[in-house]
């Protein structure tokens, strides 16, 4: 008996999907927020930049080892990655998300450690305002 498989429903292993994309998004969040540039991120994890992209993208899945070696290198649980995973299908960030991270980028880019401090006393007194 000769049968055919039915490929048609079926996804490549190999093929990133919503989640892979969702945990991309949450490891370029956390490597924004840390200061580090993607060639940082990749040489920390032993990846070429390209291959970080395609993580950060979703466009490669990213293995379970891998994934515990990047939450080592940013200081978070491999959790961390799927938080907001239910309640957010879409990775897709908001204009204020995007606002936060590129005030983590630029905070993290200032080298001099009062200008730091006082930047960050002046979000407090703004945040006490509100």
């Amino acid at each position: 008996m000769n049968k055919k498989l039915d490929t048609t429903a079926t996804q490549p292993l190999n093929r990133a999907n919503d989640t892979d994309r969702h945990v991309g998004a949450r490891i370029r969040e956390r490597r924004i927020m840390l200061g580090l540039s993607q060639q940082q991120m990749a040489d920390l994890i032993g990846v070429t930049y390209q291959q970080a992209h395609k993580y950060e993208r979703g466009i490669n899945r990213i293995s379970a080892g891998r994934l515990y070696e990047i939450a080592q290198v940013l200081g978070v649980p491999v959790s961390y990655f799927f938080e907001g995973l239910e309640s957010q299908r879409s990775v897709d960030l908001t204009a204020r998300q995007r606002m936060c991270l590129e005030l983590a980028r630029n905070f993290s880019s200032i080298s001099n450690e009062k200008h730091q401090d006082a930047l960050s006393q002046l979000a407090r007194a703004l945040a006490a305002e509100s």
